[in-house]
């Protein structure tokens, strides 16, 4: 009875966790990904291009603007364009991807990344040009922030590459290598003045959206009334490689939950029968007493159900107290560059727990009816004969 209230305690504990753990993880990850690059893309329509590839400028309109901002699930809208670029430093050079960024960029949503220093200033006006770089770039070029060193752009004309000095302003770590290891936050008029870009010339236009859940929705109803030659493309299409990873979770969460459910009702059984086997004697006594089957097999299921319930009640206390240690302690710690994360992220939702726990134990209560057929094939008489 111990062992099967013990089994049923660590199935339980065990699908609150995990469910807990991975909910946690992908919203995590998940948000990392849309902070440093929003939901929606709006730029030109190219779908052979890869996601890291420089945009086809596009006229920055009001018109185009006013349209974006017309959707009610629109958050923020900012112009962005992108530029390969070479940080040169200490002898050493490392290639990066620029981001320029406009000066109504909600830099709010990417302090949590900020670990020295601060973002740059990507007004126009500003005399000095200021950029942030990942953690890695930083490491590699053994540079820190208020230092200056020269940045190049390669033409594609094969001529001598444009230089500028510029200052490092910042330095942020995102956790997701594919970004720490390619992007640089700058203005986006060094950029323009680099493609010889007029000021209303832009690389495309970055949202992010007040419902993620209905981003898809967002993204077609925007592709639907842009003007041709423009696309409205989320996240999700522009980095499957991540989301389908994060998605595939999902399988081993489901996967995790049904072995500990067959776990924990296999114990169920294997103990019913048992204590239904211990009980034979007692059993025979009781039908030849009068006691019918079905009032037998109620009490058997009833103290099943006690079993069970013991079980579903410690375990639920175990899994929410590690979650909420977890929380707060962080002790279960991962590798960032594997993970993207730094500690294992918990997200609890009462909801599931509340599936889980109702689930659980209405599945066992059919499941207890099985063992407890068994009662009916024992017959009073030739139990008590050989007592």
């Amino acid at each position: 009875m111990r062992i099967s209230i013990a089994a049923t305690t660590i199935s339980v504990a065990a699908m609150i966790i995990s469910l807990s753990f991975i909910n946690g993880f992908q919203e995590v990850v998940a948000a990392k990904i849309f902070n440093f690059w929003g939901h929606l893309r709006i730029q030109h329509y190219e779908p052979i291009k890869v996601a890291i590839a420089e945009e086809t400028p596009i006229k920055a309109t009001a018109t185009i603007r006013n349209l974006i901002e017309s959707s009610n699930n629109v958050k923020s809208v900012t112009r962005f364009a992108t530029r390969s670029a070479i940080l040169n430093a200490n002898g050493t050079i490392e290639g990066i991807l620029l981001k320029g960024i406009s000066e109504d960029y909600p830099f709010s949503k990417l302090n949590q990344f900020l670990i020295a220093g601060k973002w740059p200033n990507v007004s126009a006006n500003n005399t000095e040009i200021e950029v942030a770089i990942s953690k890695f770039t930083a490491n590699e070029l053994g540079i820190s922030v208020g230092e200056k060193i020269f940045i190049y752009f390669i033409l594609d004309n094969g001529a001598q590459p444009k230089t500028r000095k510029i200052t490092i302003s910042g330095i942020f770590n995102t956790g997701i290598d594919v970004y720490d290891k390619i992007y640089a936050l700058g203005p986006l008029s060094l950029i323009q003045k680099m493609n010889n870009w007029s000021n209303d010339q832009i690389g495309g236009y970055e949202i992010d959206v007040k419902d993620e859940k209905a981003m898809t929705e967002t993204g077609e109803f925007l592709f639907s009334s842009l003007p041709p030659g423009l696309n409205a493309i989320t996240l999700k299409e522009l980095s499957p490689e991540i989301f389908d990873w994060l998605n595939l979770q999902d399988t081993n969460k489901f996967i995790l939950i049904a072995v500990m459910s067959i776990v924990a009702f296999i114990n169920l059984i294997t103990c019913l029968i048992i204590l239904l086997l211990e009980r034979t004697s007692m059993i025979a006594l009781l039908k030849a007493l009068g006691a019918r089957n079905q009032t037998i097999q109620d009490v058997f299921i009833l103290y099943g159900s006690w079993i069970s319930g013991i079980g579903i009640l410690l375990g639920s206390f175990i899994g929410l107290g590690i979650c909420f240690l977890q929380q707060k302690l962080k002790f279960i710690q991962l590798n960032e560059e594997a993970y993207y994360v730094s500690s294992a992220p918990v997200s609890i939702d009462l909801f599931q727990i509340f599936l889980v726990i109702t689930g659980t134990f209405c599945i066992s209560m059919l499941v207890l009816i099985i063992p407890s057929l068994i009662v009916k094939k024992i017959s009073p008489v030739k139990t008590l004969q050989f007592r």
